[in-house]
């Protein structure tokens, strides 16, 4: 059972930056990474990192977010820049095993989501 808590949310003006953490509480070596979601909606895929080194963004937010891990700390960061009002949801951090058969990821676990607010 893997335990991941994010941090990091928080309010701020279009155009500026925050940092989201994720800690895990066991070393997670396959897949991780951020999904978003706002209220009445389905939830996005923001930024997948696999046990490769190979990440996945989101149309959205190519060129402006940076997901990265530390993988000696079990921490997983979104780096977010230029924020958009449409950025503007609850951000969840995720993890889980590379499927044998597809070789994909399975995101199995789910920490309890931080809010970000950009403002106009």
């Amino acid at each position: 059972q893997v335990q991941l808590v994010e941090s990091g949310g928080g309010s701020v003006q279009a155009g500026g930056s925050l940092r989201l953490s994720c800690a895990a509480s066991t070393y997670t070596n396959d897949c991780m990474g951020w999904f978003r979601q706002a209220p009445g909606k389905g939830r996005e895929s923001v930024a997948t990192i696999d046990r490769d080194g190979n990440i996945n963004y989101a149309d959205s937010v190519k060129g402006r977010f940076t997901i990265s891990k530390d993988n000696a700390k079990n921490i997983l960061y979104l780096q977010m820049n230029s924020l958009k009002p449409e950025d503007t949801d609850v951000y969840y951090c995720a993890a889980g095993p590379v499927l044998s058969v597809s070789g994909n990821c399975f995101f199995a676990y789910w920490g309890q989501g931080t809010q970000v607010t950009v403002s106009s």
